[in-house]
């Protein structure tokens, strides 16, 4: 039995006598709905740590104030919501002129694996879920002015009721009604269209099929079988790094500049981030004699083609617990 069922159970209504090991035991067990949580509120995977570890840190130093009028876990998403808003405040960057958000991360799925059950227990929340984390909807979350950003995600992603959500921000009810109108416009302006037909499930066979022949015209660097799975108004964008290239004559033509056609030794490697499908890319080093982190191409799919390409650098690889290399291709490991 976790210390929070202890304390629900038998009504106690203070976290005051609970010690330091006990108050890591309870904080730790919300820990990864409330990293997802913060990610969606700062689009960084980086920042939802400091973040969070922020949020254990003041929950700690103010348990004796938990009274027991909410749960604990309700009690930690107020201090997380809290600490994100701070983080904003002192930090907080403005998306690049082209819409792009410089400071995205890719949040690897087998983390969002780890969610709790009883965060997603039905179809339409799992639907919810998966489309509220893809990196378009965290982009666009992005664009909007921190208070209504916590109100759209409390609301709209959590189903928090206006009321609790005045509660926290020290507003009125109208208060976070309008700005929850402000946001879900402000959330229109900046999603796809074709919002309803984002990626598919992991049993979409169309989609799994595409992922694969992606992966082989690019390792191949094929750019005209890449150019041909591409719609016509495709997006790419490389964060950190400022510029968003948009159709499919115009990436192409920025790939060639960049002299993608011209790389050799590259293998790749599908993986999902964002409950969206991946591809990481190794490039063959002959000093390290083996094929080193390159790049991680996100992929966003809409009616069987490629919408968006968001490629991250190998930096990202070790948060997505991927291999810090690979051996030459036949070689045992």
């Amino acid at each position: 039995m976790t210390i929070d069922m202890r304390i629900e159970e038998v009504g106690v209504s203070s976290l005051h006598d609970v010690d330091e090991a006990g108050f890591a035991e309870l904080a730790e067990r919300h820990g990864r709905e409330l990293h997802v949580h913060c990610y969606r509120m700062l689009g960084s995977f980086q920042d939802a740590e400091d973040a969070v570890q922020e949020t254990f840190l003041k929950a700690w130093r103010a348990r004796a104030s938990y009274e027991g009028r909410s749960t604990v876990r309700a009690w930690l998403y107020r201090i997380a919501t809290n600490a994100c808003l701070d983080l904003l405040a002192k930090r907080r960057p403005e998306p690049a002129a082209g819409g792009e958000v410089r400071w995205l991360q890719p949040y690897p799925d087998s983390l969002l694996d780890e969610l709790p059950a009883d965060v997603a227990d039905e179809p339409e929340s799992r639907a919810l879920a998966r489309e509220t984390i893809e990196l378009a909807y965290v982009v666009a979350v992005q664009h909007l002015a921190p208070r209504p950003r916590a109100v759209l995600v409390l609301r709209d992603v959590l189903g928090w009721p206006a009321k609790d959500v005045a509660e926290l921000l020290g507003d009125s009810v109208n208060s976070v009604n309008s700005a929850l109108q402000r946001a879900r416009a402000g959330m229109r302006e900046h999603l796809p269209v074709e919002r309803q037909e984002w990626t598919g499930a992991d049993t979409d066979a169309e989609n799994r099929d595409l992922v694969r022949r992606f992966t082989e015209a690019s390792t191949a660097t094929d750019l005209d079988a890449i150019a041909a799975m591409m719609r016509d108004d495709v997006r790419y964008s490389m964060p950190p790094w400022e510029g968003l290239v948009v159709g499919r004559d115009a990436v192409v033509a920025d790939w060639t500049a960049n002299g993608y056609p011209g790389m050799t030794g590259l293998r790749g490697v599908p993986t999902a981030v964002n409950r969206q499908p991946a591809v990481a890319y190794y490039l063959w080093n002959e000093e390290a004699a083996a094929h080193l982190p390159l790049t991680i191409d996100v992929l966003r799919v809409s009616g069987g083609q490629i919408a968006e390409v968001t490629i991250f650098d190998a930096e990202r690889f070790a948060s997505l617990g991927l291999p810090e290399r690979l051996p030459a291709e036949g070689e045992v490991r």
